[in-house]
């Protein structure tokens, strides 16, 4: 179902800006939300949503993914991707430049944009990748999230990880940089010293917490250089989390991933390459010092990382295997279910995952249920469980590495400027989002 002009939700749970919960009625017009009232008589006939027994969210806003398109479809593509975000509550997405052609120039983006502006049925940005090359391209671009450097863990044009280039790059220009922190050249000595071992697990110890660590002592160094907007990607070690806890700029935020707070290198037991992603995963101390950093903010916010590879390329043996795995359809639930479990609040949940994200990135009127924001929401359901379960993805790569977790907080109704996008299982594929402006 899809409403274009008007709609009222009904008596939900609803999450306020400041935290606090109400149970109320939320009326939404011309694709905003026009009221928030405990009771609002439907004196405009609008059509109605029941939300009796449900929790209103603002939709998420996931900002790091990787969608594969264009040259990469067979393993995902903005439609295929898109339907997943529905499904998973996610309102809007930032995505990156590692496709087929790379994401490094305006044509290259405006492809892109054109491409989302057809088939996403969810709100899109795109981030422009860097070279060693393209400083120009970096500093006019439009419209763009920031710019994404690969300082490791990438191969060809897009790895850029010579201190003088980067430094060139944090010298010009005043657009925010997302770093992929991960040391380049002790990722490459790791590998000759590890090499032969096709155990998957060997991964978290090419790619070490002290790669990590390297990398992002550089950045940070960088940006407090030239007090540079910096966006610290998929923060994954205790190490990382601490320098930033005693050095950490105000113009520089960080995020974490789901699977970086709830899996450690035991998964690799259990599911093998299915948890092997880059930055990898890594120890259950890790686990508990990411947790604290981000309640404590010293993390900002919740990215999922979804990088989706087939189960027959994820099939291959060690070291030949993709890095990456989902993660649009589940991170909503799993950080709900930790909510549950007392790990946090569900108001933390909506400011990682929605708010926090949209200060972060300059990205206007997302983020809280307030009249005057776009009705991008998500209606979930608190109250039961149900398990993660391969043959229900709508992400094309059909799987994921939380498979059997069993979970709270599925997305029931999912609204993207005003109209119903998913709804009790189903996606509208009519609707189409809109190309995320950046302020």
């Amino acid at each position: 179902m899809s409403y274009t002009n008007s709609l009222l939700i009904c008596q939900a749970r609803l999450v306020l800006p400041n935290g606090e919960f109400m149970v109320g009625d939320v009326l939404i017009q011309g694709g905003k939300i026009a009221e928030v009232a405990s009771t609002i008589p439907n004196a405009t006939s609008s059509p109605e949503i029941d939300a009796q027994g449900l929790t209103l969210l603002p939709g998420v806003i996931d900002p790091q993914v990787h969608f594969r398109e264009p040259g990469l479809e067979h393993k995902e593509d903005l439609f295929t991707a898109s339907c997943a975000c529905a499904k998973g509550g996610v309102t809007s997405f930032l995505e990156m430049p590692n496709t087929k052609p790379l994401t490094t120039n305006q044509a290259a983006l405006d492809d892109k944009l054109q491409r989302a502006a057809s088939k996403c049925v969810v709100n899109y940005g795109f981030f422009i990748g860097a070279t060693a090359d393209n400083l120009q391209d970096l500093l006019s671009v439009q419209p763009t999230s920031g710019i994404k450097i690969f300082m490791g863990s990438m191969h060809g044009d897009l790895l850029v990880d010579q201190e003088t280039t980067l430094e060139n790059i944090f010298a010009h220009g005043s657009r925010l940089i997302a770093v992929h922190a991960e040391d380049q050249e002790r990722i490459k000595q790791r590998r000759q010293e590890f090499a032969g071992i096709s155990d998957p697990a060997i991964h978290s110890q090419i790619q070490d917490n002290t790669a990590a660590l390297l990398a992002t002592q550089l950045a940070l160094k960088l940006s407090k250089k030239y007090q540079r907007r910096l966006h610290i990607l998929h923060l994954s070690t205790a190490e990382e989390a601490e320098l930033l806890r005693v050095d950490k700029p105000s113009w520089v935020t960080a995020e974490v991933t789901p699977q970086h707070l709830m899996l450690n290198t035991d998964a690799y037991k259990t599911i093998g390459t299915l948890a092997q992603m880059n930055p990898p995963l890594r120890s259950p101390h890790d686990n508990e010092v990411l947790w604290q950093a981000l309640r404590d903010g010293v993390i900002d916010f919740i990215a999922t990382d979804h990088a989706p590879h087939t189960l027959e390329e994820k099939g291959k043996t060690y070291p030949n295997t993709p890095s990456g795995m989902p993660g649009v359809e589940t991170s909503l639930p799993l950080m709900l279910t930790a909510a549950m479990e007392g790990k946090c609040t569900v108001a933390q949940v909506v400011n990682w995952m929605s708010k926090a994200v949209a200060t972060a990135y300059g990205i206007p009127n997302k983020g809280e249920i307030t009249p005057g924001y776009d009705a991008d929401l998500v209606l979930v359901d608190l109250d039961n469980y149900k398990p993660v379960r391969n043959e229900e993805m709508l992400t094309k790569c059909g799987w994921s590495s939380f498979e059997g977790w069993n979970l709270t907080g599925w997305p029931v109704t999912t609204i993207v400027g005003g109209e119903v996008v998913y709804d009790k299982g189903k996606v509208n594929t009519q609707v189409r989002g809109q190309a995320l402006q950046f302020i």
